[in-house]
């Protein structure tokens, strides 16, 4: 432009030729008389581009999305004979397809005191040490009371059924206090899928006489709070810190969420920690009854005493090999027990495939093996873990019983004959 308005000033007010405007410029010549015919400036027109082969069958392509605005572009090639590239239809269909997709609002929400806290798992990166040099990225389960704001959160160690409900309940009884009348979900599978919640989901919920609710699918406006929640965790709570275990990341999250809390929401004006005493007062009580929250099975032990919870192996008394046991799991320890007596217990590791052993069961398994080499070597019968001898029968009775090698004889009472080999 700055050319532009120098060539047809030394041409009008100073009356030099072309030929000398041009050289004096530094331009070509065209340059100078296209510049002195024009009346404007120059400015940059992007060039027409050339038309496209779908352009032909975009009628058709529209009449097709107005009647299904959901039909696949492969089908669409199908109904308008398209046989060119099926990536340029694609594009194509993809630009026009919003055009004739109905719309989905979401409206606001208007939220009451005590009636929704919505849950949601936070999945920080990598950063918590749960092994000598592991890090993993273990849930936090972030749960919002909806009309005041109040944050709570909790590590987690796996977002298994068992531990979801445990951290819900923690959260619960330790920040709040009170059951809500609705805890709000998405499609977690811990928790349910399809609507249709989980058997633990379920006896939690009726125990804590609450209702469990989970949203659509990719529907995160519905719980837009604790989508909010986590962000904020994400860009305030997580940079620049370190921790040295998922205790430490809990310890911090605790220090750090009454500060968090005491912010002023955009939404409300007010600090979540005023208006969440209204919210609690509210909710229900908790129930008399603490819900069964954790892992828990009952499986028979086997020689290796070992057994598996979560991904790891852990140590059981020997003494009870053979025997049935209960195993239960919380958030932080492992306990074994058998017929009501506690048999192991370890603290829980966040890690997988790991085996923890008690040295005191490697004593006791150690005695154990050495009493059965010596009975076996001096011949006696094996011993059973409790200590009681088992009888061996004769293997003449078995014969006698089923009278093998002997000439056949008219055949007694068979419920007297098995009497009186047992009694004999």
């Amino acid at each position: 432009m700055e050319d532009w308005a120098e060539i047809r000033r030394l041409h009008k007010s100073e009356g030099m030729a072309i030929k000398a405007i041009a050289r004096h410029m530094g331009v070509a010549r065209n340059t100078v008389r296209a510049a002195l015919a024009s009346e404007s400036p120059p400015r940059y027109e992007r060039r027409k581009k050339a038309g496209s082969l779908v352009d032909g069958y975009e009628p058709q392509i529209r009449a097709l999305l107005a009647k299904y605005p959901t039909m696949p572009a492969t089908v669409i090639g199908e109904r308008i004979g398209w046989e060119h590239s099926a990536s340029v239809l694609r594009a194509r269909v993809a630009q026009l397809r919003p055009l004739y997709a109905p719309a989905d609002p979401a409206d606001r929400t208007e939220y009451r005191a005590g009636e929704i806290v919505q849950c949601d798992l936070w999945f920080p990166p990598r950063v918590v040490p749960v092994g000598p040099g592991v890090l993993a990225a273990p849930p936090v389960l972030t749960m919002v009371a909806a009309w005041s704001g109040f944050i709570a959160a909790l590590l987690l160690p796996t977002r298994q059924t068992g531990d979801l409900l445990a951290g819900m309940w923690q959260l619960l009884s330790g920040s709040f206090g009170a059951v809500p009348k609705t805890l709000v979900w998405d499609n977690e599978a811990g928790i349910g899928q399809h609507q249709r919640l989980t058997v633990g989901a379920r006896a939690f919920a009726g125990t804590l006489g609450t209702r469990i609710y989970q949203t659509r699918p990719r529907d995160p406006e519905a719980k837009g709070v604790v989508e909010r929640a986590n962000g904020y965790l994400q860009t305030s709570f997580l940079p620049g810190r370190e921790f040295a275990s998922p205790a430490d990341f809990n310890d911090q999250l605790g220090a750090w969420l009454p500060r968090a809390n005491q912010r002023v929401l955009r939404r409300t004006g007010v600090k979540p920690a005023i208006r969440v005493g209204i919210d609690v007062a509210a909710m229900a009580d908790l129930p008399p009854v603490p819900p069964a929250v954790g892992l828990s099975e009952r499986v028979r032990l086997g020689r290796d005493y070992y057994v598996r919870v979560a991904g790891n192996d852990y140590s059981v008394d020997p003494s009870v090999i053979g025997r049935f046991v209960d195993v239960r799991c919380d958030l932080t320890t492992v306990t074994v027990t058998c017929a009501g007596q506690v048999v192991a217990a370890h603290e829980r590791c966040w890690d997988t495939r790991r085996t923890i052993t008690d040295p005191a069961h490697v004593a006791t398994a150690k005695v154990l093996r050495t009493a059965y080499r010596t009975r076996a070597a001096a011949g006696s019968p094996p011993a059973r873990a409790g200590g009681e001898d088992v009888g061996i029968r004769a293997l003449s009775d078995y014969d006698d019983l089923f009278a093998i090698g002997a000439p056949p004889a008219p055949s007694p009472d068979p419920v007297e004959r098995v009497l009186e080999v047992v009694a004999g």
